[in-house]
């Protein structure tokens, strides 16, 4: 391959983001990716209203295509199940219409998903994708050029400037961000495909389950088209470690034992295998910079602590990446100190949102205040809305961390 400007490994969400945004903008671009498309990606395969919202930026009719894919379902809230059993049904928006109304969030395979970007992507001349393309080392040059090797030791190419959105496990986050695995703020999971759950909500809400027993990790049901199931579960890697919890044993016990779940999976039928996946979560704050390069989505370790919600983040961090890729190529400026630009702009848009999904995150420690809100939202469709308008607007979400808002919950206003 020739020597480039821009190069961007990885094209899932957040790397394909980056190319479409800087192909809008006139700029050529390298997007290298190891996998052939259509490939899957361990996921929970939820679609929220950020990623639309990113979508739109791309191009404005993306989510209504989108939405008329028979790869996705649409979407309209989330059941939360308190430690308690009481179930707590939220919807997206406080009141919809299914059958007129354009859903806040879908539900779609991370294979047919990314693939869904990456169709896009192969309409743009401006992107040169190449598939099936592993960059086994990288190192940079005295220029301050990045060389990117294959396994054999052949160059692949040379590039100004990298865009790493390869992933989670991503080699160039660990040795050169920096990025090291911190149990404190890292989730281990598990994800498993079904047919034949019953009892699923007639509106595709999805399902978070928070088992008394299972703190501070969650279960969860995800409803997907032709009648599957993505059914996993989560718990940050410290805990697992210090309660020597073995998850794959754990999911197979809650599914056929637990009371609000045993007799929906009695019939249910397991599609593969069960397979584990980690999470970098956003609850601390990382450099996501240096010299010559960005890091993007998982490789930035952008995930939201309390939901596990790592797609939109991508999305959100590609769109920056490539601005501020643009603005590099035009100041011929490369420096670490410039791109730092790039964190300013990503954490002003996500800081506060992960700060504060850290915050709900460490309310899983309380299962009794989880019940208690719980309980007084089944109740009082006030608090029932606010909690509602929470998963859109940060504003209100900001109310759990006043005093206030529980002095009015004790007095049922």
């Amino acid at each position: 391959m020739p020597d480039t400007d821009i190069c961007i490994l990885g094209a899932g969400p957040g790397g394909a983001t980056a190319a479409l945004h800087l192909a809008k903008a006139g700029h050529c671009c390298l997007l290298l990716d190891r996998a052939t498309f259509p490939r899957d990606k361990v996921c929970g395969d939820a679609l929220s209203g950020k990623v639309l919202s990113e979508l739109r930026r791309i191009g404005e009719e993306l989510p209504a295509r989108l939405a008329a894919e028979p790869i996705q379902l649409p979407s309209w809230g989330i059941d939360f199940y308190a430690p308690n059993g009481r179930r707590l049904a939220v919807p997206f928006k406080p009141k919809y219409n299914p059958v007129t109304d354009r859903s806040a969030g879908h539900i779609s395979k991370r294979l047919h998903f990314d693939n869904f970007l990456i169709e896009e992507v192969r309409q743009h001349p401006e992107i040169d994708f190449r598939e099936n393309t592993e960059v086994a080392r990288h190192e940079q040059l005295p220029d301050g050029r990045w060389r990117l090797l294959a396994p054999d030791g052949s160059e692949i190419t040379t590039a100004r400037l990298l865009l790493v959105a390869n992933g989670a496990q991503s080699g160039f986050a660990r040795q050169v961000g920096g990025h090291a695995l911190e149990p404190a703020h890292h989730c281990a999971g598990l994800r498993a495909y079904y047919r034949g759950v019953t009892g699923l909500h007639p509106d595709n809400f999805i399902e978070l389950h928070f088992i008394q027993d299972f703190l501070p990790g969650y279960l969860w049901v995800f409803p997907l088209p032709n009648g599957e199931a993505n059914v996993g579960v989560g718990m940050l890697t410290e805990a697992v470690s210090k309660k020597k919890v073995k998850l794959r044993e754990r999911l197979d016990e809650i599914l056929q034992t637990h009371p609000a779940l045993k007799e929906r999976f009695a019939t249910a039928e397991r599609l593969g295998p069960v397979r584990g996946f980690g999470l970098p979560l956003g609850s601390k704050r990382r450099p996501l910079s240096g010299p010559g390069y960005l890091l993007l989505g998982d490789a930035g370790s952008l995930i939201d602590p309390f939901s596990g919600e790592g797609i939109s983040h991508a999305m959100v961090s590609g769109r920056h990446a490539a601005d501020w890729a643009g603005r590099a190529m035009a100041a011929q400026n490369f420096s670490a100190s410039f791109l730092n630009g790039y964190d300013q702009a990503v954490y002003k848009r996500l800081w506060q949102e992960l700060r504060l999904s850290r915050a709900m995150q460490r309310l899983l420690s309380y299962p009794w205040l989880f019940n208690f809100v719980a309980n007084r939202a089944a109740n009082n469709p006030t608090l029932a809305e606010t909690i509602s308008n929470m998963f859109l607007d940060l504003d209100l979400r900001e109310r759990l961390r006043q005093p206030g808002f529980y002095l009015k919950l004790l007095l049922g206003k």
